[in-house]
């Protein structure tokens, strides 16, 4: 049994190193709630992957805080917690909220892995020593600093390349691009910009070799992305439409996609991320592991899931120095030459939170304590 003792909410503001812009905005810094577990002399952390606004989710950081405060907290401090497992019955009451329930769940499983003296990868299921890296390139100010973007990811290392898009920043990008680069794994990232209006559009990518298209239609359709999918020879890649293991299931079988991003954050935790990875892996659907502009506490449990066997392709698990000029952990991310990350092998999450790092940057917290219990 995990005796969970108190439960520390943290808000802290971190610039990123560089801004990222999408088809959503520009990013140039990160309100970020983490999530500190205390239990019986143990800590482990967890990371909200909610933004700011309600644009990639109906999530926010403020409504996550609000659930976990007020429903999601409360539930885990009374519940008897076996296991990281058991979270999706704990709070399987409060509707949705996903990204406030992974910021509990993941700590737990860190808890968890912490008390059995294992790596957490290990407790996941995973088999792979070492995961391979892509990276996520924003849209930039021109073509000429994307060009250099990209040469200084291939020198780095990084696998797979994967630009995000939108109307007016596609088809000329990928153009130029392969007119550069004509074989390296190249992808992009629509993030639910276009409409059906757009499917004669978006049949010619076929010609730019591209490994996927991620999420070109609506971020919660199956449908249409299913009549895309039988027009294109790229395999589209789902995304924000998958977010649980029925999502998976029914996409699938729909045929709406041929690959999918698992973002741990995004479906409420490892339990369901496992789930996922688990039928996927049944019906050859390979996956990756999706980025959400975490801090290294979100980054090592992204390490650690993509550890799992069917995580087959490149994924946005990239080094720690690529958003922050100085992360919360250490030692930070890095990544090889070759394109990889070594997955640690140590109890635990395998990285050591900067807890004074943390405090300068907290602007705001909250603190859950359990009540007493009663020894019968």
């Amino acid at each position: 049994m995990l005796n969970i003792d108190a439960i520390h909410l943290r808000e802290i503001n971190l610039p990123l190193a560089h801004p990222f812009e999408t088809s959503f905005g520009l990013t140039t810094s990160r309100r970020i709630l983490l999530v500190e577990i205390e239990s019986e002399g143990l800590t482990a952390w967890g990371e909200c992957v909610a933004g700011e606004h309600p644009f990639f989710s109906d999530e926010t950081i403020d409504t996550a805080w609000l659930l976990i405060e007020s429903e999601l907290g409360p539930r885990l401090l009374e519940a008897d917690v076996e296991c990281g497992g058991s979270c999706p019955a704990i709070f399987h009451q409060v509707r949705g909220h996903r990204m406030a329930k992974a910021a509990l769940e993941n700590a737990v499983w860190d808890l968890e892995s912490q008390v059995k003296r294992v790596p957490l990868a290990k407790l996941l299921g995973g088999t792979r020593d070492v995961i391979s890296c892509g990276v996520s390139i924003g849209i930039q100010p021109s073509p000429a600093h994307l060009m250099d973007k990209i040469a200084t990811e291939l020198a780095a290392g990084y696998q797979r390349i994967k630009l995000k898009c939108k109307p007016g920043w596609d088809v000329s990008i990928f153009e130029a691009v392969r007119n550069r680069w004509p074989d390296i794994t190249l992808s992009c990232d629509a993030n639910s910009v276009y409409r059906m209006k757009d499917l004669e559009d978006l049949v010619e990518w076929d010609r730019f070799n591209l490994l996927m298209i991620e999420q070109p239609l609506w971020y919660d359709d199956f449908y249409f992305h299913a009549m895309l999918q039988k027009r294109l020879l790229t395999s589209i890649c789902l995304d924000e439409s998958i977010r649980n293991r029925r999502d998976a299931l029914a996409a699938i079988a729909m045929e709406s996609c041929r690959i999918i991003n698992i973002k741990v954050g995004r479906v409420g935790g490892f339990s369901e991320a496992i789930a996922i990875h688990n039928v996927a892996e049944e019906r050859a659907i390979p996956v990756w592991c999706g980025g959400m502009l975490e801090t290294g506490i979100g980054r090592s449990h992204n390490i650690a899931l993509s550890s799992l066997p069917n995580f087959s392709l490149p994924g946005d698990v990239s080094a720690s120095s690529r958003y922050w000029t100085e992360d919360i952990i250490e030692p930070q991310v890095t990544v090889s030459e070759r394109g990889e990350i070594t997955v640690p092998t140590t109890i635990g999450r395998g990285f050591e939170v900067q807890r004074d790092r943390i405090e300068s940057l907290t602007v705001r917290r909250q603190t859950l304590h359990a009540k007493a219990r009663v020894i019968a």
